[in-house]
């Protein structure tokens, strides 16, 4: 699915992924709104991305936000304490079983989820 990244299209994400999976799919929702955030915050809003949801072999659901900046990498750090911003890669990093990016002309940051039963 195409969307642009805007914040008002993450509460739309979050629905047309539940309806696609069919079933509670909460960490997945969180990494779909958490990616295009991701662009949003370091790319830009208004910028088109592209969002793949998809089980996969194996028992596992991927997720892909690909957007045409492929030099804005994403980066875990840690957050302090009182950090308000800057927990959005540790909390993938922490739900799900891998994730990484893939460059070319464009980026396309994706993770995977053993299946939510």
């Amino acid at each position: 699915m195409e969307v642009v990244a805007v914040p008002k299209a993450l509460q739309g994400l979050r629905r047309t992924v539940r309806r696609y999976l069919d079933a509670p799919c909460a960490d997945v929702q969180l990494c779909v709104t958490e990616l295009v955030g991701n662009v949003i915050r370091h790319v830009g809003e208004g910028v088109g991305v592209r969002v793949r949801v998809a089980r996969t072999d194996g028992g596992r659901i991927r997720v892909e936000v690909t957007d045409p900046e492929a030099q804005a990498l994403p980066v875990l750090l840690p957050a302090t304490d009182d950090a308000e911003v800057g927990r959005g890669l540790a909390l993938i990093d922490a739900v799900t079983v891998r994730w990484g990016v893939e460059q070319g002309v464009e980026k396309t940051v994706w993770c995977e989820l053993a299946e939510e039963e």
